[in-house]
């Protein structure tokens, strides 16, 4: 914790102070998984799934330990650096038990629809303003207001550098909402594998870290935590907005997120079968396990700067981006993000941007869309940008140590 600066910590006391509580809670004293079974994929014949906070990765995680211990990551990382389409063969000279395991993992499952994965490519394309600013930037707010996640990435290596760190937690998510995400010239299936023996090799690794409670980290649960955070909030956001969309193109929506849930390791009786049931869950697991800390305090403060600096070095875009992360993620999650309140910037973001969607979706007429509405439109767009940029700059690979001291 000595890298923790002081001035952060003290920012962040208030929010500590008064929600503390909720952050603290720990998963043995928490709500019992109510969460119905016969609402996932899944189905009615799945019955009673075991409670999500307790279960973790049975097939990656023995195999990633053993990796690890033997010293077989780095070849293997070299190996895979230039394996990035669906329908690429798995690299030669993989360890046989490695190869196995991906072979297995890359398959889409039995009730992956391609009609549906195809529709949510044309609407990941049509939305694609709303959902990467949602997914990347919102996302990325909300994750470092999950206390269990927030200290997995600060103490595990991509805590060390955040700008990498940034970069290859956008991938899955560009992976995804390209139009050729799932067709074979796509990458989404290479990625969501990819990440799942990253999060195996994390579970290995952080439980060896001086500042892990000892705990596993990245259980069922906390996937399904990070998920609810990209499809289910982006759903939600949207819907606020009343961004236009069929209901054939909200299902595609999900489905494209489902299919991702499988391939990342999260069993089908805990990925939800329709948007009610996806809300119902949400409900459940995100109030439990969201709350200030700290080492959120921190990245916040890092990825906030790096987004400012970005935008336009040394101008007013600090107050800007504080202000439309606050307006994406809620007063409620921005102050256990010890986010400033911008007292300009905030109350013109709240006014402007509905205005600014109901424009693009060709509701109101451009007379009605006050001028400001543009400086927002393209702080939105270069925020975005931010994300976008950095995705391209690097590669998944499988860490062999936690954050350096």
């Amino acid at each position: 914790m000595a890298e923790l600066s002081r001035r952060k910590i003290l920012i962040s006391g208030g929010a500590l102070g008064a929600l503390g509580a909720l952050a603290a809670v720990s998963p043995a004293h928490a709500a019992p998984w109510t969460w119905p079974s016969n609402g996932s994929i899944a189905g009615a014949g799945a019955g009673a799934a075991a409670d999500p906070r307790w279960v973790w990765d049975a097939e990656a995680d023995p195999l990633l330990a053993s990796l690890i211990d033997r010293g077989d990551v780095p070849r293997v990382n070299e190996l895979l650096w230039d394996w990035d389409r669906n329908d690429q063969p798995l690299p030669a000279g993989l360890p046989a038990d490695l190869r196995d395991f991906m072979e297995h993992a890359r398959q889409l499952p039995a009730w992956a629809d391609r009609a549906k994965l195809e529709r949510a490519a044309q609407f990941n394309k049509s939305r694609g303003l709303y959902l990467n600013l949602l997914n990347g930037v919102g996302g990325g707010m909300l994750s470092t207001a999950i206390p269990k996640e927030a200290r997995a990435v600060y103490y595990s290596k991509g805590g060390a550098d955040m700008e990498d760190r940034v970069a290859k937690t956008s991938i899955l998510g560009f992976a995804v909402g390209d139009l050729n995400a799932y067709r074979p010239d796509g990458d989404c299936i290479v990625q969501a594998v990819k990440t799942r023996l990253v999060h195996a090799a994390v579970r290995h690794l952080l439980q060896q870290s001086p500042h892990w409670d000892g705990t596993i980290p990245i259980s069922q649960e906390d996937m399904l935590v990070t998920w609810h955070t990209l499809p289910t909030f982006a759903m939600r956001r949207m819907r606020e907005w009343q961004v236009p969309m069929t209901t054939a193109d909200a299902d595609a929506y999900l489905h494209v997120w489902q299919v991702t849930a499988h391939l990342l390791g999260i069993k089908d009786e805990y990925i939800p079968a329709s948007w009610a049931a996806a809300n119902t869950q949400s409900d459940q697991v995100l109030p439990r396990n969201m709350g200030p800390t700290p080492e959120g305090v921190i990245l916040t403060d890092i990825l906030l700067g790096q987004l400012a600096e970005q935008t336009s070095p040394g101008s007013i875009s600090r107050p800007l981006v504080n202000a439309l992360a606050r307006y994406l993620v809620g007063d409620q999650v921005a102050d256990w993000d010890a986010i400033r309140r911008e007292p300009v910037w905030g109350p013109l973001i709240s006014t402007v941007w509905p205005l600014l969607v109901k424009f693009r979706e060709g509701l109101i007429p451009l007379p009605l869309v006050p001028e400001v509405a543009w400086i927002i439109d393209e702080a939105a767009r270069n925020y975005i940008l931010f994300y976008l940029t950095k995705g391209e700059a690097t590669k998944l690979e499988i860490p062999v140590i936690n954050r350096p001291e």
